[in-house]
Order: C-alpha cells, then sequence, then structure tokens
C-alpha cells in the first residue's frame, strides 16, 4: 500500500527558496521554506494545544487567504480531515454539513463572524470542541486564535503513518436538492490529479497561477494549487475575484496559469479594461465548473490566447482531460483526451459502451484520482461509484474520430422532444451568441403533442428588448427547428444553488409546471 507523503516537507527539502505563495494584496512572498515552517508551527499547535488528532475533522469558514492554505496542508502533516465550508450557504445549510461531518476544530475568518454567532448557537454544532480565530481577535473569550500557534516549534511535524487511501478532504458538491455529498478526497487523489496535471499539462516549477477561486470548491485546491506545489510553482492568493485585480495581475506580466468559471471570464470581457489587457503571459487559460458559450473561446482567440475548456468534478479530480494548444480551434469547445492515469467509457442509454464516433453517452471515469465515495452517504457512493470502480458522472459527452472528447450537457437535463434527443448545453452556446444576450439557460418541460419542449430562460444585456419571437428566427438559423425552443422566457436573473452553480430544476420547477 502506498504511503501518504508530507507534500512541503518535500517540497521544502528540494527548492527551499522558490516563491510558493504571493499575497495579492500585499504582496507579501513566501519561500517554500518558510511555508514549510509556518505550517509546522500550526500543525503542532492544532496537535499539543487543540487535540487535534488523526481522522478529526477540521472545517474552515473563510474567504483565500495563506492561513486556509497553512490549515489545508496541516492536515496533511496531522492526518486530520479538512472540511472546507462553501460561505456562500445559509447558516441552516452550513450547520447540517457541521452536523454531517462532527469536525471538532472550526476555523473562521472575521468577515463571517455573524455566521460563527449563529452556528455556535445552533445545537447541530455539538461536535466542535474549539472555535479559532484566524485573522482578527476571537469572537468570544471561549475561542482560541490562530495567532497562538506562532509560539510552537517549526521543526519538522512528526507526520503519522498514513497510507494513500487515508482522507485528506470532505469537499462538499453543489446539489439542488437536500443536503450536498461529501466527496472525500483522500491523500492518494490529491497526489494522483497533481501527477496527472504536471505530466499531462505540462505545468513546471517556472509557472505562478492566479489563485482566485474560493477554496472551498475543488477548482480552487486541485487544478492549479496542489500541481503546482508538486511541481515547485507559485500561486497568487487572492482573496476572491476582482476583475480589476486579474487585469493588475496581467500586466505585471508574471502570470502563466488562470482558471476559472465561465460567469469570471464574461466578466472580464464585458470590462473596460479587456481590450487594453496584455495576455502575452499566459501559457494556459482554461474555464471549469459549468458549460462555456462558444463565444467566450472566441473573444479570447481574437486576443491570440488558446482559451479552453476543461472537464472535472470533485468526485474525480477536478482535472480529467487535455486539449493540445493546436487543437483548440480545430476542436472548438473539446475537452480534450484523457489524463495520463484516467480511464474513460461512454456509456449509452441502452446500457451498452458507445463506440460509434459523435455518439453521445455517459461519462464514465476511473482511476487512482478518483473519490473512494461519500463521507457518511454508502447509499449515493454505491450509486454513483460500480462494482468495477467506474464513476458515473451523469455527464453526457461525445468523442470524435482522433478520440477527443467533447461534453454535451447532464444526462439530467438532456430531454426527449418528438423522439430526438436534444442537449440544452448545445443550444445554450448558440443563444449566448447572440449579441443582446448576457446569460441563458435551456430546459425541457413538459408537453402533451411532442413529450418535452424547450424552454430558454434569456437574461438580455442592458438597453435590450424583449423579442421572442426575433430571436426564435435567429436561431432557426443556426439550429435545427427541433433544436429551437418553444418557449422563451425573459428575465432579470437565473436562479444558482448554494454553490454558485446555475439551478436548472428551479426553472423547471418555475415554468414546467
Amino acid at each position: 500500500m502506498a504511503q501518504a507523503v508530507d507534500w512541503l516537507e518535500r517540497r521544502a527539502a528540494l527548492s527551499p527558496e522558490r516563491v510558493a505563495l504571493v499575497d495579492a494584496l500585499s504582496g507579501e512572498r513566501r519561500s517554500y521554506r518558510a511555508w514549510n515552517r509556518a505550517v509546522n508551527r500550526t500543525a503542532h499547535w492544532l496537535h499539543e494545544a487543540l487535540g487535534l488528532e488523526t481522522g478529526q475533522r477540521l472545517a474552515v469558514l473563510s474567504s483565500n487567504s495563506f492561513a486556509y492554505l497553512d490549515l489545508w496542508f496541516a492536515c496533511n502533516k496531522t492526518g486530520a480531515i479538512l472540511q472546507n465550508l462553501n460561505w456562500r450557504l445559509a447558516t441552516e445549510e452550513l450547520a447540517a454539513l457541521i452536523g454531517d461531518a462532527g469536525p471538532t476544530v472550526l476555523c473562521y475568518s472575521q468577515e463571517f463572524a455573524d455566521a460563527v454567532r449563529t452556528l455556535e448557537a445552533n445545537g447541530g454544532c455539538r461536535s466542535v470542541q474549539h472555535w479559532v480565530a484566524m485573522d482578527a481577535p476571537p469572537l468570544r473569550t471561549s475561542h482560541r486564535s490562530l495567532a497562538e500557534r506562532d509560539a510552537s516549534p517549526d521543526e519538522v511535524f512528526p507526520m503519522p503513518e498514513l497510507d494513500a487511501d487515508h482522507p485528506w478532504v470532505i469537499c462538499y458538491t453543489g446539489g439542488t436538492t437536500g443536503l450536498p455529498k461529501g466527496a472525500i478526497l483522500t491523500h492518494g487523489n490529491i497526489s494522483w490529479n497533481a501527477i496527472n496535471t504536471v505530466m499531462s499539462w505540462g505545468v513546471g516549477a517556472e509557472d505562478t497561477a492566479i489563485l482566485n477561486a474560493p477554496l472551498f470548491h475543488t477548482g480552487a485546491l486541485n487544478v492549479f494549487t496542489a500541481p503546482l506545489i508538486q511541481a515547485g510553482g507559485c500561486s497568487v492568493v487572492c482573496r476572491g475575484f476582482d476583475p480589476d485585480q486579474v487585469f493588475d495581475l496581467l500586466a505585471g506580466g508574471g502570470v502563466s496559469l488562470f482558471f476559472g468559471v465561465p460567469t469570471m471570464f464574461t466578466v472580464l470581457q464585458n470590462h473596460e479594461r479587456w481590450e487594453q489587457a496584455d495576455f502575452s503571459a499566459l501559457k494556459l487559460v482554461i474555464s471549469g465548473g459549468a458549460p462555456c458559450p462558444l463565444p467566450v473561446f472566441h473573444r479570447f482567440w481574437e486576443r491570440g490566447v488558446d482559451f479552453k475548456t476543461g472537464y472535472g468534478l470533485t468526485e474525480a479530480g477536478p482535472n480529467t482531460f487535455w486539449l493540445p494548444p493546436e487543437q483548440v480551434r480545430e476542436k472548438p469547445g473539446a475537452v480534450g483526451y484523457p489524463l495520463f492515469h484516467v480511464q474513460t467509457r461512454l456509456l449509452g442509454l441502452d446500457g451498452k459502451d458507445v463506440s460509434a464516433p459523435g455518439v453521445a453517452g455517459e461519462l464514465l471515469i476511473r482511476g487512482p484520482h478518483r473519490t473512494p465515495g461519500y463521507w457518511n452517504n454508502p447509499g449515493a457512493t454505491s450509486e454513483a461509484i460500480d462494482p468495477d470502480g467506474w464513476l458515473h458522472t451523469g455527464d453526457l459527452a461525445e468523442r470524435d474520430a482522433d478520440g477527443a472528447y467533447t461534453i454535451v450537457g447532464r444526462l439530467k437535463d438532456m430531454y426527449i422532444s418528438g423522439g430526438e434527443n436534444v442537449y440544452p448545453a448545445e443550444i445554450e452556446s448558440v443563444v449566448h451568441a447572440h449579441p443582446d444576450v448576457a446569460e441563458a439557460a435551456v430546459f425541457g418541460v413538459p408537453d402533451p403533442t411532442w413529450g418535452e419542449v424547450g424552454c430558454a430562460a434569456v437574461v438580455l444585456r442592458g438597453g435590450a428588448r424583449p423579442d421572442a419571437d426575433s430571436l426564435r428566427r435567429w436561431l432557426k438559423q443556426r439550429l435545427a427547428a427541433y433544436k429551437v425552443p418553444r418557449r422563451i422566457e425573459f428575465v432579470d436573473s437565473l436562479p444558482t444553488t448554494g454553490a454558485g452553480k446555475l439551478d436548472k430544476r428551479a426553472l423547471q420547477r418555475r415554468y414546467g409546471g
């Protein structure tokens, strides 16, 4: 059985003076040697002062910071398990997640003080023995301060013997109904995702990434942050997404990698600084988390940036595919080929493997980066992972004649209209290309004649006037007639889940009857 390793101890020995982290606000730079020492102090303090043991959970409710990353890697050293709480959730939802994982330590930043007060009064948080303020004086005298760790030794923390299957993070997946599922990410999962990324994406010690996706999301932890540590690169830590800050960092010329979700890229492209921005230092810009409209690709390509979409999910990686730069424009919207140690299959609706090019099937994934299952949820685990180890993603994909994959939608989003399979993601990409459309979501609703028909919820750009007939005529020039939504509803905004993702179930309830 493979053993877990102390990531920062190994990296600090190999490249002690390389810059590991930069604080985007203060400009503070931290070498791998200094970061490792800070995390050693953190691990000693958590274990010796708070009694945190291997296998116990440590929850964090905070925006991005050096301290957050220290806690993540202190869990690596101690064998504790990080529960990275989604601060976008309501306190009732947070309390339910805390009740599910049962953390003994909860660390918080000052901006979430009100939520902490409510949580502390909630009976579902009885497992929390220590409330720890990360960046300000504690809210109560009974709380502790993370600053106390400064008195602890920075010598090597005696890491317990852990095998690679030991949990490191419980990362909750966003859901539209019920309690989100806590995907277990083991030391082996995180390591193999990093190995796949470094080997297949060409991430190296010379690279620097902007880290402004929230650390409660696997994308922030594992798209670039963990792989860069393995490679000896650098992360610029931002509290959150700020378009002006992104343009400032790009102007500095030191950033080579940037991961974001489609909404972030749309905001950047609509910003007044977009046309003057210098993208020449960027080696890789990749979108994830949701389908990305093709107009976003084209605007980057016009600026000479090989912008591409990735694919992953909390339960596997998240990095799963790679599309070489020379194929980005040749295969628009494709996610590419499986990474080095990733296996993939397409399963048809008839339960048989799909082998023909251009035929959609459910994407199945297997490999050492795949979660072993969900925390305290064996039913959901057995539903998602079959006896042969294949993770059923619920996503529909096609494979072209070269073997490159394209995600065409969610299995649950697909609807059948008059016997034809319709994939909303394809239609949404075309709707987004209309000059008056800012956002759009397409979904199936019941119809007595056709079984289901398409409905589009559309957010218009400022100043545009609603005109469903005109938009439908425009779509008919670009799509087969059965794909054009029968209904178009103009809305001020699209609903989202607690994880910030589009909530199509809410739209179906609103318009589907």
